[in-house]
């Protein structure tokens, strides 16, 4: 990458002195590529040791990469943060519009420092900022409301990408989301409180550019075999059709779909949530983030009656993907599609993690059944697994905060079971809510030992899978070993922001294919060394954060629990987490 290539270009917008900057910076993204590796060396540098995550010297960092706009499926936008939640790496994925409308800006990376003396959203076009009032937006009930009115001031053109956050973003919840064009979010790990913090209550990206390409006969054929191979794949097809909804019945026929707490690993009323029914009854559209011919957004047309005239219906759009369905569904024993997508909509307006409230209802549910909480502290919610109604109502509670216990749930299950009791049974992992994923050691390594404590770092979840299929069996160390591997390599794909989803269409080979017309030349070996570099430096932030692998907690309830393979043993991991010291 040479000077002068809009790639390697950074933002930097300084929201104390309402400022900004652009630098070319081609030494960064040689070294970087693009999105998470250069997005974890921007955050080494420019967040000091022991920062506050809410404080403002924590910057916000937005990274893509070189394959953005030029080939399908690389359409995602990371973000690094020091997270609020867990005290160490923030890193999270949103699709959508935005890595388009970065790109087609003239950056590879925006990063945002400071905090701004008034609530303020940015514009982003032209090669300029603007700071606009945002005080008006500041306290609306909905994230929804807010995206329509931002729609409305901002005309735009070209490829437009709107982010913003809701009250729990702006209430600092650890666990608060930012929405990205509607249906897409930066969910896990807490970006939307770090919004908060700044008093930035959202971006506007507006991108007109075009991408050029070194060798545009390559470029094309390359284009045309990466396109041909996506969409002829039989699991693209699926994810077109079910989306990752698909995943509900076959986990559940497994044993493996965590339900009501994982006090048990199925769910009776699976078959009223699976992406099957869904499909069948309420799904309304499907959607594409940009650049992608897969499509594998899928939306629910919800009909909800209005509470004192008969016959009269609003009609909400709700996106559902097999996460939200886990955590919001089985983990919270609820089988109703209707009283899950009513649940969904509430967490999704107020601008929360879906993954980490379900967990967190899921642990209360349970600590109220125990005694260890009561109505006093729940403000008369009578948690009860299968009661949406109560959920949303809890959920607004979490955000508008009416006591201390709702103050100590807005800081993870983790936060809130050292005080209140149940923390065997509270289901976090580096202090981060479980994924959907109860197969075996490979998913709990994944959790307790990958960088975002995410079943996307190295999918364990799949290696469980194949040996309950297959029969294998798998040593601490070898298991641990094929984890490091996978992980190291998805540091390739996030840098280049490539959906995982196409994991296996952008094997070593079609990346170097693919990078080559561009004018870089990486072989797969080089770019496997390259992974392993990029998850080094994010071990190297986490460790610098105090985040200990040795010392990390294996929540009892995966111990009590059977998975398709049998019991965890706490000595297999422990064996294991040896290996990511």
């Amino acid at each position: 990458m040479t000077a002068g290539d809009p790639i390697c270009r950074v933002l930097t917008v300084d929201l104390s002195h309402r400022r900004f900057r652009i630098d070319d910076q081609p030494e960064l993204f040689s070294a970087g590529l693009g999105g998470t590796g250069v997005g974890i060396r921007l955050l080494e540098d420019l967040c000091p040791p022991g920062a506050d995550p809410l404080g403002p010297e924590n910057p916000i960092i937005l990274a893509v990469g070189p394959l953005v706009g030029l080939y399908p499926l690389a359409s995602k936008t990371v973000a690094m943060f020091k997270s609020p939640h867990t005290g160490n790496l923030g890193e999270s994925h949103a699709g959508g519009r935005s890595a388009i409308s970065i790109r087609m800006a003239g950056y590879g990376a925006i990063v945002i420092r400071g905090v701004s003396s008034q609530p303020v959203y940015l514009v982003i076009e032209d090669g300029r900022v603007r700071f606009r009032d945002a005080s008006a937006l500041w306290g609306l009930s909905s994230a929804s409301t807010v995206g329509r009115v931002i729609r409305e001031r901002e005309s735009g053109s070209g490829y437009r990408s709107i982010m913003r956050i809701g009250p729990a973003g702006e209430k600092k919840i650890s666990y608060a989301g930012v929405i990205v064009d509607t249906y897409r979010h930066f969910g896990r790990l807490g970006l939307g409180a770090v919004f908060g913090s700044k008093n930035l209550k959202g971006i506007v990206i507006i991108g007109n550019r075009t991408l050029p390409t070194v060798n545009p006969k390559k470029y094309r054929k390359v284009y045309d075999e990466i396109f041909h191979a996506a969409t002829r794949s039989p699991l693209m097809k699926k994810y077109h059709e079910l989306g990752t909804p698909m995943n509900v019945l076959p986990l559940n026929e497994l044993g493996a779909l965590p339900t009501r707490n994982l006090q048990q690993s199925r769910f009776a009323g699976a078959e009223e949530i699976s992406g099957e029914r869904l499909a069948e009854t309420i799904l309304g559209r499907r959607l594409a983030c940009a650049h992608c011919p897969v499509a594998c957004i899928h939306l629910a047309a919800l009909r909800i009656p209005h509470p004192k005239e008969p016959y009269f219906y609003k009609t909400a759009m709700v996106g559902y993907d097999y996460e939200p369905i886990y955590a919001l569904g089985s983990l919270l024993g609820i089988s109703s599609p209707t009283g899950l997508l009513q649940l969904l909509e509430e967490v999704e307006s107020q601008g929360l993690d879906a993954m980490s409230t379900g967990v967190i209802l899921a642990w209360a549910t349970e600590a109220f059944e125990n005694g260890f909480i009561s109505t006093a502290e729940t403000d008369g919610v009578a948690l009860a697994f299968g009661d949406y109604d109560g959920y949303i109502a809890a959920v607004r509670r979490i955000v508008t905060q009416p006591n201390e216990f709702y103050r100590a749930v807005g800081n993870g299950a983790e936060h809130a079971a050292t005080i209140y009791g149940g923390l065997d049974f509270a289901l976090t992992f580096g202090k981060n809510e479980m994924p959907g994923y109860h197969t075996g050691p490979g998913a709990a390594l994944t959790f307790l030992a990958g960088a975002r404590h995410s079943h996307l770092d190295s999918a364990g979840y799949s290696f469980d899978q194949k040996a309950a299929a297959s029969g294998e069996v798998l040593s601490p160390d070898a298991i641990a070993e094929r984890l490091l591997e996978e992980e190291s390599w998805r540091q390739v794909l996030s840098s280049l922001v490539v959906c995982f989803f196409s994991r296996r269409i952008y094997t070593p080979e079609v990346v170097a294919e693919a990078l080559s017309p561009l004018g870089i030349e990486m072989d797969a070996g080089a770019l496997e060394k390259f992974g392993r570099a990029v998850l080094a430096k994010k071990h190297a932030f986490k460790a610098r954060e105090g985040f200990d692998v040795e010392q990390v907690r294996i929540p009892h309830r995966i111990l009590e629990t059977p998975t398709p393979l049998g019991q965890i043993e706490e000595s297999f991991i422990r064996k294991a987490l040896m290996k990511f010291r």
